[in-house]
């Protein structure tokens, strides 16, 4: 495949032009219902898709299926983000007019992080043909592992990185607006929702470890593996406030992940000597097991309220164990950036002082 570096750049820009519209969209803290988690969705969606349709028209039918195969295993994997997400929220307490903020820089963080992978696979891959037998069994295993653990959910409360962040970072006890630090008496201190932010970029670590070697089981393009996981994870802020309260009818979903995870990595190590098993059916199969995955999970959950019964989507996340700053306390925090004088006392000219 060969793609110059005036598109990789073309590519790069277009994808910092949508978060940049998208923080722009989203710049006032408020709870973002289902309706316009939707319309944002179906943008991000046809984005996704429409820039496969042009993979498909400028290099061919067989890149366009690894692109569209390599963005529906991300686009899935994702959905297992949601879920760990609103749990972390849940923990937390987090209110919802203040999670687009953190998933928005959760999701940049995961788009540098997911990038560094990709080189990396990329480079061992072109250098040891032998890694991807490494990739292979790491994904039936970490496959099985799924089908068996698919019931169990993650405990904040037992992070290491949370309990890490907390003995390191000097933490406020209140959530603080949408601030991630602020300082109080010249001492800057993080808020509960840097420790939030800290935790979502720790899972994301978990999850680009299984999802990166499981695109590169479909396509060993760079180009198509990092598009196919930036268009997925550009619409995953907007999937959290769609499915986050769906999250008890998708009993299936970690069961039908699981399955193609070991089927692509079936698919990876017959690829190395045995044989090459052709994009369409790889599609085919992929398709077929998240599709029955998730029609099986509606079926069976039919008519099922959600657990304590929240049906409202807009409705304020759950107590938790912080409280919010009070009029006062937020009157009273120094600017986090403060200005420093010269050295005989006296501002510099034109500069702010010390506020």
């Amino acid at each position: 495949m060969d793609v110059s570096l005036g598109i990789w750049l073309a590519v790069v820009a277009g994808i910092v032009a949508m978060l940049a519209v998208d923080l722009v969209a989203h710049r006032r803290a408020h709870v973002i219902g289902v309706r316009e988690a939707a319309a944002w969705s179906a943008v991000w969606v046809a984005i996704g898709v429409g820039f496969g349709v042009a993979v498909w028209w400028i290099w061919g039918a067989e890149l366009g299926q690894q692109y569209f195969a390599g963005y529906l295993i991300e686009k899935s994997l994702a959905v297992d983000n949601v879920f760990v997400w609103a749990v972390i929220f849940s923990f937390f307490g987090v209110p919802r007019e203040y999670q687009h903020r953190v998933l928005f820089l959760g999701v940049v963080g995961a788009l540098v992080l997911r990038g560094l992978f990709i080189a990396a696979g990329a480079v061992l891959i072109a250098n040891f043909s032998w890694v991807l037998y490494l990739f292979a069994a790491f994904l039936v295993v970490t496959g099985i592992r799924m089908a068996v653990q698919r019931d169990s959910h993650i405990d904040p409360a037992r992070s290491r990185t949370l309990r890490w962040f907390r003995r390191v970072v000097p933490t406020t006890d209140a959530f603080h607006g949408q601030r991630f630090l602020v300082r109080r008496a010249g001492v800057l201190l993080a808020t509960p929702l840097l420790a939030v932010l800290m935790l979502v970029e720790a899972t994301d670590v978990v999850f680009a470890v299984d999802s990166i070697p499981a695109i590169f089981a479909v396509t060993d393009e760079p180009f198509l593996v990092f598009t196919a996981n930036a268009f997925a994870l550009l619409g995953l802020r907007a999937m959290y406030f769609l499915l986050a309260d769906l999250i008890h009818r998708f009993v299936y979903l970690k069961l039908g992940l699981a399955l193609v995870l070991v089927w692509v990595g079936v698919k990876m190590a017959l690829k190395v000597d045995v044989t090459y098993i052709p994009t369409p059916i790889s599609l085919a199969v992929i398709t077929t097991i998240l599709a029955v995955a998730v029609g099986a999970s509606w079926w069976t959950t039919r008519g099922l309220p959600a657990p304590g019964g929240v049906d409202d989507p807009a409705a304020p996340a759950a107590a938790g164990p912080f409280r919010h700053a009070t009029a006062d306390e937020l009157a009273a925090l120094e600017p986090v950036v403060a200005w420093r004088r010269r050295s005989s006392g006296a501002p510099r000219s034109g500069a702010a002082s010390d506020r």
